[in-house]
């Protein structure tokens, strides 16, 4: 006789809840990882399109009007909406662009989460709400081409989805000034989300930032913050090789990061509030080498005021990392 053999019902339904069970526990992770790399790449690609738009224009400064009566108190504010459809919109495909009052219009989300969803924020609608230290005062309006407004933010759409807020200084200078605050220098900085106002609204995902420094030859970075600061302060550069330095600080952490130069640091500090470093008083070295070894200088930015300064290399400060 011929014995037929096979699955009992109970054993298949045993082995089709195990395969329920492990691909529950997998595919949101695997997901995740998938919308990681989406994002990054859609990141990495609307930073080029804006640094190209950006270098083909003569000049950051000077677009649309703001001013203040006597007790600071803005009377007529067109800074932000004038640059986009002035200046940007003539290099730069636009679907829609939205005022000031209007943000939401262009898929701007009403609440963002910080890096790494640590707090929920209020989307920022001006200058001072970004960061408020941008408008500390702290030796900026002395230089003739260094002050900061607080101009209301606009917003547009663009061709691919992505919903932009955009926080306009028409007041900035050049690199050459001899005032080094990043206020001084920052002529606009994009909030952006690749996915208007849908989720997750986190800065780190689909949420970023990306910034245009110096009025003429600008300088636009896209800095992919990490979320946590090295342990300890550290030299730029040790003649000690078994000493932990700045840039080695970043290899310790993860091979996938790195230094910051003097724009990508000074990037973070416009946008503390989204990395959760609104508070801090840190000094942060960045990878800019002005001279080499440890009697030569690095530059520095200072989140308490915004000053960035050149520092001897073998003074020991901090390190926050970026993402390669």
């Amino acid at each position: 006789m011929n014995k037929k053999t096979g699955f009992t019902l109970a054993e298949v339904l045993i082995t089709l809840a195990i395969i329920g069970i492990v691909a529950a526990i997998t595919l949101p992770s695997l997901l995740v990882n998938v919308n990681e790399k989406a994002w990054d790449a859609q990141k990495r690609a609307l930073h080029a399109r804006l640094a190209q738009a950006i270098g083909q224009m003569n000049t950051l400064g000077g677009y649309g009007t703001y001013t203040e009566d006597e007790d600071g108190t803005a009377t007529e504010d067109t800074a932000a909406e004038s640059f986009i459809l002035d200046a940007l919109s003539k290099v730069y495909k636009i679907n829609n662009v939205c005022g000031p009052d209007k943000l939401g219009s262009c898929g701007v989300p009403s609440k963002i989460a910080t890096l790494n969803g640590t707090s929920e924020l209020v989307f920022p609608t001006k200058m001072s709400e970004l960061n408020s230290k941008l408008l500390n005062g702290l030796h900026i309006s002395s230089n003739e081409n260094g002050d900061m407004a607080d101009t209301k933010a606009a917003a547009f759409e663009t061709v691919n989805g992505e919903s932009v807020a955009v926080f306009y200084n028409p007041l900035c200078g050049s690199d050459s000034s001899l005032i080094h605050f990043a206020q001084n220098k920052m002529c606009v900085n994009f909030v952006y989300d690749l996915n208007g106002a849908e989720g997750p609204n986190e800065v780190g995902k689909d949420v970023g930032f990306i910034t245009a420094f110096y009025n003429r030859n600008p300088v636009v970075v896209a800095p992919i913050p990490y979320g946590v600061d090295y342990s300890s302060r550290v030299p730029s550069y040790s003649a000690d090789e078994n000493a932990v330095d700045a840039s080695m600080a970043c290899k310790v952490q993860g091979e996938n990061l790195r230094l910051p130069d003097r724009d990508e640091i000074a990037s973070l500090f416009v946008n503390a509030p989204l990395i959760n470093l609104s508070e801090s008083t840190y000094t942060f070295w960045s990878g800019s080498i002005i001279s080499t070894g440890s009697d030569g200088l690095a530059w520095t930015q200072y989140f308490g005021t915004g000053d960035r300064n050149r520092v001897k290399r073998s003074e020991t400060t901090y390190v926050r990392c970026v993402i390669k």
